[in-house]
């Protein structure tokens, strides 16, 4: 990709992985489209990233659980005028119990964020590149894509096998999708969702620059997958490899817990 007067929308990008994908761009010249829930924290987020790198920061708050709010943001990506270069679909959350502990509403609000708006965001940015002949799209999925681990687990599937799909339909016309898929990161995903990962091992931890530096090279080369980490790379092909009742018993990986 190349990094003259480009722009990047980054949803989720408040903290995290999704505020790493917006130091990290800025760093390659791009200017950025923020987009959270938190308008304090991405005002914040715009001051520092437009001192230290001299580049445009436009805030949009949303909430990608409401259909109106995902609409405003595609519409963003359809402007004409204003082309989005490269989207990141980032922004995400995990439930702390099992399916059936969990009210049916969460359920629907997570399913809406994880699958929905990555859907619509993807297809109004896919239309807008095609038609410009270029552009890239990077959907945040998780190794827990390849595994049976809850509802987490599925909607993160549907975001890898979508992002392969849309790859394979834009093929030849110059716009790139590339599935991101990592495991463990020293974020604070784990610590608002309320989830426990004290015991998991050191190793297993990836760290938030490596992870977006790695991906935005595989994007530089139009990779399709993206996994982070030699221990994600091995877990993951064992994992699309063993039987499927090993996979759904847990016997390659934890068993229901977010890996983003």
């Amino acid at each position: 990709m190349s990094n003259h007067a480009k722009t990047a929308l980054v949803t989720g990008a408040s903290a995290g992985i999704g505020a790493t994908f917006c130091a990290q761009l800025a760093e390659r010249g791009y200017d950025l489209v923020v987009v959270a829930r938190s308008t304090d924290r991405l005002e914040a987020l715009k001051t520092d990233l437009e001192a230290r790198h001299g580049v445009s920061v436009e805030v949009v708050t949303a909430d990608l659980t409401d259909p109106l709010d995902v609409q405003k943001v595609a519409w963003r990506l359809s402007e004409p005028q204003r082309p989005v270069d490269l989207l990141v679909n980032n922004a995400g959350y995990g439930l702390k119990k099992r399916f059936l502990q969990n009210d049916v509403q969460d359920e629907i609000a997570s399913l809406d964020i994880l699958v929905r708006t990555v859907m619509v965001l993807s297809h109004s940015a896919a239309l807008a590149m095609k038609e410009r002949g270029h552009g890239a799209i990077v959907n945040v999925s998780s190794v827990a894509s390849f595994m049976a681990s809850g509802t987490y687990s599925a909607a993160k599937s549907y975001v890898t096998v979508f992002s392969e799909s849309l790859a394979g339909e834009l093929a030849g016309t110059g716009v790139t999708v590339t599935a991101l898929c990592p495991g463990f990161t020293h974020t604070e995903f784990h610590e608002r969702a309320g989830i426990n990962h004290k015991g998991s091992p050191e190793f297993l931890w990836l760290q938030a620059d490596r992870l977006v530096r790695d991906c935005l090279a595989d994007v530089d080369k139009g990779k399709v997958i993206s996994v982070p980490g030699l221990q994600y790379k091995v877990i993951t092909t064992a994992l699309r490899t063993v039987p499927r009742p090993l996979v759904r018993r847990g016997r390659l990986a934890s068993a229901h817990r977010p890996q983003k």
